[in-house]
């Protein structure tokens, strides 16, 4: 049987209870043994890292220590996968340069805050992370992330929708959803989560379900 572990805590505005909850019911419908820790001190503990199938970090911000991002780096290196969403993902522990260069991208804003209406379009709907989910309309927090260009973007947003300093740089797309590999390791990423109720939209819902599958290599799914 494939194991999942599942890692929450950080800023309680980003619902990482509830949304380690949510996810651990998704992989457990596809199948797989899942772990919820609330606390990083599990990432020191590199045998069971190797040991699973997917690691979903959800922990918006907070301090990493050298030992745990050391273990789960080499963890994905050698082939767990890594999936998650928003900032509980991608704004999770700001001081540490290889986390970042992990998952591919990291948080720097969301002009306008929570409530901006933005468009999602699908720009890979032949990846199985994205096949048959169409284009959708989300309200919520906008992200604006610095990204990886080796990333593989499957779902991109119009920029700029909200004003702020970025306006005068033009429109541009910003993505939504990614995937990448680090080492043997399969990454994948969505930016919408800021609260449970966000992904609950169907569209949100299959991508994420999809996403941990394929980072979990669960296949067909």
């Amino acid at each position: 049987m494939k194991r999942a572990l599942i890692v929450w805590g950080g800023w309680e505005g980003h619902e990482p209870e509830p949304i380690a909850r949510w996810f651990g019911s998704l992989l457990e419908d596809m199948g797989m043994e899942v772990r919820l820790e609330n606390s990083l001190e599990v990432l020191r503990h590199r045998d069971l890292l190797f040991e699973q199938s997917l690691i979903v970090p959800v922990w918006t911000m907070g301090t990493i220590h050298p030992d745990e991002i050391a273990s789960l780096d080499e963890a994905v290196q050698r082939g767990v996968g890594l999936g998650g969403c928003h900032g509980g993902m991608c704004d999770a522990f700001r001081d540490c340069p290889d986390y970042q260069f992990m998952t591919g991208g990291q948080w720097v804003a969301h002009p306008g805050n929570d409530g901006v209406t933005y468009d999602v379009r699908i720009i890979r709907p032949d990846h199985p992370v994205t096949a048959g989910v169409p284009d959708f309309t989300v309200t919520s927090e906008h992200y604006y992330l610095h990204v990886d260009p080796s990333n593989t973007v499957l779902a991109v947003t119009p920029m700029p929708v909200a004003g702020g300093p970025h306006v005068t740089n033009g429109s541009f797309d910003m993505p939504v959803v990614w995937v990448r590999l680090h080492g043997q390791g399969r990454v994948f990423y969505i930016s919408l989560g800021h609260t449970l109720a966000t992904l609950l939209n169907p569209e949100p819902s299959a991508i994420c379900r999809n996403g941990l599958a394929w980072a979990a290599r669960i296949e067909p799914l």
